[in-house]
């Protein structure tokens, strides 16, 4: 017995293809219309572009890669006509974008995720899926895409000059770069940051993995208190904790220089890593936690029959196996010391200043 196997309706061209081209190529037209304050003309202007190069394409270029590359090439000489080298590149983008979503809409890929039996419902739900995840991350993305092109500002202030925006190569500029690494107000920071981030990532790794190798022991007492105890620093608000650490920091300064004898600058710097430890740990923790989920215990009670005492059990069964969830949770550790700036502002002094603080400082 045969079973026939039925594909997806090739869509339609002018149905289909062109009036979704159309939307997309009104709405980036209306960005470039409100640049130059004709938003309802960008709007058109932008739809009867999409409609032409997508028939265009589709019509008389099957192939994918050369009817993108001629989509760029057009939408690229359109937006040197209207703004220089800076629209030519804008133009290119745009281009490839429509030219894609042609051939995406036209050839039917945009059903290639979903079973074929899917109905018009589940393919649009999935699509639709697939652009919030987009845009979300879209959106986490782009201040820090940002960043990048305006470090090279001619200029002294931080924003997006004429210049840059036209691509002139005036409006650019190495001087910020030069000034960071010839400026004592930056190299000390820096310096600073990379001595107290390695420390506070030993401290937090070592301490966050012994209490997580700990806590998935089921014969201890109250862990689920303690294992919310040692995460609290992820949940309670980080001015609070600063607050805290500032009092509690206070006195074992006291006693580090008083009763010990050390100086005021290592007193802070320590302070500054045991405080940068403690936020650290709670993602040791977490990561650990989760690989020791997967974790045989039969092979530690293996390895103790062998005659293996519990340190060497650990360094050559169980660290091992747990060695990613343990490189990851000192990641974690690493970034949020070397990120941080609420509680280094409590906790230490001018001497301890961090990279964080002297960026705070000088916005």
């Amino acid at each position: 017995m045969s079973i026939k196997t039925t594909s997806a309706p090739t869509p339609s061209l002018t149905g289909f293809t062109l009036p979704i081209n159309a939307a997309a190529g009104g709405l980036l037209g209306y960005l470039v219309g409100t640049a130059k304050d004709a938003p309802l003309l960008g709007i058109a202007g932008g739809a009867v572009f999409a409609i032409l190069l997508a028939f265009a394409i589709i019509s008389f270029v099957p192939e994918r890669r050369m009817g993108r590359l001629i989509g760029a090439v057009a939408t690229g000489l359109a937006g040197l006509a209207l703004s220089g080298v800076a629209g030519l590149v804008f133009g290119a983008i745009v281009g490839l974008v429509l030219s894609w979503l042609a051939y995406w809409l036209h050839t039917g890929d945009y059903r290639a995720n979903v079973p074929v039996y899917a109905t018009s419902g589940d393919v649009l739900w999935s699509n639709t899926f697939r652009l919030i995840c987009g845009l979300i991350f879209f959106f986490l993305i782009a201040p820090i895409v940002v960043v990048i092109p305006l470090s090279f500002n001619a200029e002294d202030f931080f924003t997006f000059t004429p210049k840059m925006l036209a691509l002139d190569p005036e409006g650019y500029s190495l001087k910020h770069y030069q000034d960071f690494m010839t400026n004592p107000d930056w190299l000390r920071p820096l310096k600073n940051s990379f001595i107290i981030a390695p420390f506070a990532t030993i401290i937090s790794v070592s301490l966050g993995t012994l209490a997580a190798i700990g806590l998935s022991q089921s014969h201890v007492p109250g862990r689920r208190a303690i294992m919310a105890i040692l995460i609290s620093p992820m949940i309670v608000p980080l001015i609070i904790s600063a607050t805290g650490m500032f009092f509690f920091y206070s006195g074992l300064g006291s006693f580090l220089e008083d009763t010990l004898h050390l100086s005021k600058d290592l007193s802070g710097y320590i302070k500054v890593i045991l405080a940068h430890a403690v936020l650290g740990i709670p993602f040791v923790i977490i990561t650990v936690t989760a690989t020791l989920v997967g974790f045989d215990r039969s092979l530690t009670r293996a390895a103790a029959n062998m005659g293996a005492g519990p340190v060497r059990t650990f360094f050559k069964v169980q660290m091992p196996l747990i060695l990613p969830g343990v490189i990851s949770g000192g990641l974690f550790a690493f970034i949020t010391s070397f990120d941080e700036v609420v509680v280094v502002l409590f906790v230490g002094s001018a001497v301890q200043k961090t990279l964080p603080w002297q960026m705070f400082i000088g916005l």
